[in-house]
């Protein structure tokens, strides 16, 4: 393999696993949001994640409709105020609005 190839590779790795991070700092984002609301219905939306779809709220990200459907079951009139409230919490995060848009634009679709 040669120092080029390699470098390559190396670069391609650094990029998905800050891809990644960046995925997981968003998720804690909306996670931390709905600890907020309450354990009591934060527990309903990760069982209804895992009756549903066979999901953990981390694989939402690339998900994002699953999450919507159960929230608004779940929270109902609040849905709109809790995707505010994920898009502030989510501000502070850089190198993130391709992803905070898509997801954010099926949250409200």
């Amino acid at each position: 393999m040669s120092r080029k190839h390699y470098n390559i590779m190396i670069e391609k790795i650094n990029m998905n696993s800050k891809e990644r991070e960046n995925k997981i700092a968003f998720m804690t984002c909306v996670e931390v949001v709905l600890m907020r609301r309450g354990n009591t219905n934060y527990n309903l939306v990760l069982a209804k994640l895992q009756s549903y779809h066979n999901f953990w709220i981390f694989e939402c990200i690339d998900h994002p409709e699953h999450l919507r459907d159960i929230l608004k079951e779940v929270y109902q009139n609040e849905y709109y105020s809790i995707v505010d409230e994920i898009r502030m919490e989510s501000e502070r995060l850089d190198d993130m609005d391709e992803t905070k848009e898509a997801f954010l634009k099926v949250m409200l679709s």
